[in-house]
């Protein structure tokens, strides 16, 4: 079975003052608090995620 790669993103910026579906899109990646690192499955779908709420998180280098 091959190896699932991996994307670890932390938030680095609050979903305050933001539309919220971009709070729900950050409740969807699995973050919680501010400075939370999350690592997620490196898919399509999570990569859309990530780009639309870039500027609320960075991506960090992979596990």
């Amino acid at each position: 079975m091959a190896k699932k790669s991996v994307i670890r993103v932390r938030q680095i910026k609050s979903g305050i003052g933001y539309s919220k579906d971009q709070k729900a899109t950050l409740t969807g990646l699995g973050f919680r608090r501010l400075n939370q690192t999350v690592e997620l499955e490196d898919t399509p779908s999570v990569r859309g995620m990530v780009n639309k709420v870039r500027h609320l998180v960075r991506i960090e280098d992979a596990a």
